[in-house]
Parts: structure tokens; C-alpha cells; sequence
């Protein structure tokens, strides 16, 4: 897809928040410092729509990205970060939560796992929790080029067994440094769209 107009449109905290001109939502799940703006910022070719940044733990809000004026991106908060307080944590909770739980446009969910390390305890929750609400799963292993091409296939075949990924669900190898995989990620996103 080539993607001529992209923007954040707002940083939201509830419902009432949510931008309601009805566009497809595609949303973006993983652990901290996982590599979610890098890959969203890989696929429309732009260095830093979606902020990335060292510190892990900020994004605390749902950002919506709108692409081409045809769908958004939504960044949820990366889990399974330490430094924030419980407080916080439980907050961000809720607020996605309520966003998995009740967002008609939402038709598919990106969950960005790392193929150099085997899922966490919080991926593999949040994979069950989005499947617990029906929800279409995209697995996307990121930072494919840090691993020999030798050894992908069983660093892939450890991400599906660790999550236990249901037969339907998609997991994509991918990696914002090479691109590998976008061509890929785009044309699976479409089928969503």
C-alpha cells in the first residue's frame, strides 16, 4: 500500500475519546520497547510518525494514527514494564480493556513479539485475553534480521508453540531495519481492511 497521508489524530483515555468517523482500526499490542512504532513507522515509510524511544513504559495512552484518511493504527500501552507504579498499570488496564472490549471498528490486533526471545508470561496473556474476545490475532515477530537465517525457523516455530497460536491466526517474521516482511504485513492487513 502506498500511504500519501498519515497523522496521529488523538491520544485517547476513554471511549468517549475515540475518533467516530467509523474507519477500520487495526491495534497494536506488545511488551514495552517491543518495537511497535518501529514497525508502524517501517510500513508507511515514515522515520518517526509513532514515536519510538529508549525508555520503555511511553506510551500511556491509545494513540490513533490515521492512514491515508482509509483506517487507523491504534497504539496501545506496551505491558510488562517494572518502572511503572501498579496504579498506573491498572489504569492502563482498564482502558484497554474497555478499548478490546467494545471497539466495533476494531477489526484485527497486531501482537509485536521479539523472535530473539521467547514470549513472556504477558504475551502469551495477552494473546489468550484478545482471543477470549474473539478477536483476529496477527503475530508479528519483529527484529528478524538480528538472527541468523538458519536459525529463524526455530526461533518462529518457539513464538507459535510458547503462545500456542490457534490455527487461523497469521504470525508474520518481520524487520523495520531490513523491511522484510512489510510487503507481506500489507497485503495480510488488507484482507482485515
Amino acid at each position: 500500500m502506498k500511504v500519501t497521508n498519515a497523522e496521529i489524530v488523538i491520544s485517547a483515555v476513554s471511549q468517549k475519546q475515540y475518533p467516530n468517523d467509523q474507519l477500520p482500526e487495526i491495534a497494536l499490542a506488545g511488551r514495552s520497547n517491543v518495537g511497535k512504532s518501529s514497525f508502524v513507522n517501517k510500513l508507511i515509510n515514515r522515520k518517526n510518525l509513532a514515536r519510538t524511544s529508549s525508555k520503555p513504559g511511553k506510551t500511556q495512552t491509545l494513540n490513533f494514527y490515521r492512514i491515508n484518511d482509509a483506517f487507523y493504527f491504534v497504539d496501545v500501552p506496551g505491558y510488562g514494564y517494572a518502572k511503572v507504579s501498579k496504579v498506573e498499570r491498572k489504569k492502563w488496564g482498564v482502558m484497554m480493556e474497555e478499548y478490546f472490549q467494545t471497539r466495533q471498528n476494531l477489526k484485527a490486533v497486531l501482537l509485536i513479539t521479539d523472535i530473539r526471545h521467547e514470549p513472556t508470561n504477558d504475551d502469551v496473556q495477552m494473546y489468550e485475553f484478545l482471543k477470549h474476545f474473539d478477536l483476529p490475532v496477527i503475530v508479528v515477530a519483529t527484529k528478524l534480521d538480528k538472527i541468523p537465517k538458519g536459525k529463524r525457523a526455530k526461533h518462529l516455530k518457539r513464538t507459535i508453540q510458547t503462545l500456542q497460536v490457534e490455527q487461523d491466526d497469521i504470525v508474520l517474521p518481520f524487520s523495520a531495519e531490513t523491511g522484510e516482511g512489510k510487503d507481506e504485513a500489507w497485503g495480510i492487513l488488507k484482507q482485515y481492511l
